[in-house]
């Protein structure tokens, strides 16, 4: 991770993608901008700008092309989630516009397992990635709210090399029932 050290949240997500995809580090990645946008320097040709581009990069660099989707309408979800992730999560700035993603979030994993439907992708490592730091910040009462989002997120953080070294999200408070 040093590679990715002080350089902006997105080139931190791509060393973590980057091993949860089990490719050896050796990846440079740098940030341009006010903003950190994340630039991947390649050995052979152009540098690589913007996370999603770059993420797919890596995905297709461990040959893992299912997580970009399988079929043409699961590639355009992907693709549109990805594009929601750097446009709307990462471009919030109050607590209002946190509040309307989480609800549309919330609204639109009502019937789904994952972000693409029943199949495990990209978009979700993204969006869980991007949406660490506002689910950390949740009261136990505002998870129960965006309940989905919850769910999803549980098992987002569960999934095999996905968590790493952020922290473990608590969803449940223990509750006594009485079992008349």
């Amino acid at each position: 991770m040093a590679a990715a050290v002080g350089l902006g949240q997105g080139a931190e997500e791509l060393s973590l993608l980057e091993k949860s995809l089990g490719l050896k580090k050796g990846n440079k990645y740098g940030s341009q901008g006010e903003r950190k946008i994340p630039v991947l320097q390649t050995n052979n040709g152009p540098s690589l700008t913007g996370l999603t581009t770059i993420a797919m990069h890596l995905v297709k660099q461990a040959k893992k092309d299912q997580l970009l989707g399988s079929t043409a309408e699961e590639k355009a979800i992907v693709q549109q989630w990805l594009e929601y992730r750097v446009t709307q999560v990462d471009k919030q700035s109050s607590k209002e516009e946190t509040k309307t993603i989480l609800k549309d979030l919330n609204s639109y994993l009502e019937d789904k397992v994952y972000v693409t439907g029943n199949n495990f992708t990209l978009a979700d490592i993204l969006m869980y990635y991007g949406l660490h730091h506002i689910i950390a910040a949740l009261t136990i009462q505002e998870k129960e709210k965006y309940i989905n989002v919850s769910r999803w997120f549980n098992h987002i953080q569960h999934y095999p090399g996905i968590r790493q070294h952020l922290s473990s999200i608590v969803f449940i408070k223990n509750r006594l029932y009485n079992a008349r």
